[in-house]
């Protein structure tokens, strides 16, 4: 023990003779002497300079907090701050594996929202190859993929049979593939 004023302060034989020689830890100096050489270690290991800045401080902290356990027989100060830079760098890397990955990143992105002229386009390529198909066949496509019905209701409405009406839907819509996919090689070439 030592008596200091009136404070009494309990100092072990390390932390006493580096306190007597002049050697306590500044960190101000280790930054200065080895910080450069601290964050090129963490930027080199993460490849991202801002966390690796984040490691240099949390390193300086943790050496702060450390700094009874530094006896320079065992090693040099930069020996010892770039094992504690090592372990900072390890804690980091961990709660980088333990924090969730944002999905949308990864995600392509969506196509774009087609153009005016696209659209319109589109409708009169629908409205035409509406136009070929018999009256009975462009009904059943109005009423139940435009309008909503159910076959159901358009049976009750037309008094045709629901099977018919499914068969009148397939063969259809067969014939609106056939002449959008014509009208579209037709607009390639």
């Amino acid at each position: 023990m030592t008596t200091v004023g009136h404070a009494v302060l309990d100092l072990t034989a390390p932390r006493k003779a580096r306190l007597l020689s002049g050697r306590d830890f500044d960190v101000a100096r280790a930054f200065t002497e080895h910080g450069s050489l601290l964050l090129g270690i963490a930027a080199n290991a993460l490849g991202d300079r801002h966390a690796a800045e984040d490691c240099v401080q949390e390193t300086l902290v943790r050496a702060w907090r450390a700094r009874e356990s530094f006896n320079p027989s065992r090693g040099s100060e930069r020996t010892w701050l770039v094992a504690i830079t090592r372990h900072v760098i390890i804690d980091t890397v961990r709660a980088r594996a333990r924090r969730p990955v944002d999905v949308r990143a990864a995600l392509p992105e969506p196509p774009p929202e087609p153009g005016v002229d696209e659209r319109v386009a589109d409708r009169l390529t629908l409205v035409a190859g509406l136009a070929q198909l018999s009256p009975e066949h462009r009904q059943v496509v109005v009423e139940v993929q435009v309008r909503g019905l159910s076959y159901d209701e358009l049976a009750q409405r037309t008094g045709v049979g629901v099977g018919t009406l499914r068969r009148r839907m397939y063969y259809a819509l067969r014939a609106l593939r056939a002449t959008v996919s014509e009208e579209a090689d037709h607009d390639d070439a």
